[in-house]
């Protein structure tokens, strides 16, 4: 795992309907703690990403929050982490999260969740960079995105080449040890990921 310093978590800033949920969240947290790889979130207490960075914590983790001030204004932010950074919009934030990981993690979440692991997914595309992204599928959850994807593929949206920028899995040590790889898909034109696109 001496690839992944750190990884972004992507999940809900509630806890959903099954308790499955937030025990996975907190399942992730403190399986990365104690790897020694930091977690990187939206820096909240609430909800799922609470669970990520509470057992993070408690496992003696890192974990590095980063939140929009207009969030931190409601009093949302977690102040017991390593590092909180707070920014002045949702861009800046995803901006800062993708630079201090090496990977991207999407729990059970909303549409914000379903954003920010997409909006990564496509840098990888476009080679902005060759980070990978893994869905965990706790209960299912990730199924019709799993499904999703197929469709782009076959659908021609999507290249077959480029399908290994997205992992699904239901267990955790199994997405980590898939994202922990190098990369190996092809950029958007169809050069490897160390070429610079030609439209």
């Amino acid at each position: 795992m001496s690839s992944l310093a750190a990884i972004a978590v992507f999940c809900g800033s509630s806890f959903g309907t099954d308790p499955a949920y937030e025990a996975a969240a907190r399942l992730t947290g403190r399986t990365l703690a104690e790897r020694g790889i930091d977690v990187v979130y939206g820096g909240g207490h609430v909800g799922l990403m609470g669970a990520v960075a509470d057992a993070a914590v408690e496992a003696g983790g890192r974990v590095i929050g980063v939140i929009p001030r207009q969030l931190d204004d409601r009093e949302l932010a977690h102040h017991g982490l390593t590092e909180l950074h707070v920014v002045e919009s949702m861009h800046e934030r995803k901006q800062l999260m993708a630079d201090l990981s090496d990977a991207f993690i999407a729990l059970p979440g909303g549409a914000g969740t379903l954003e920010e692991i997409a909006e990564q997914w496509t840098w990888a595309q476009l080679t902005i960079h060759a980070k990978p992204c893994g869905f965990l599928d706790v209960a299912g959850f990730w199924s019709p995105m799993r499904t999703m994807l197929t469709t782009m593929v076959e659908s021609g949206f999507v290249r077959a080449e480029q399908s290994g920028i997205v992992s699904f899995a239901d267990d955790l040590d199994e997405l980590l040890t898939i994202l922990s790889a190098p990369p190996s898909w092809t950029d958007k034109w169809g050069g490897t990921t160390d070429e610079t696109p030609v439209p």
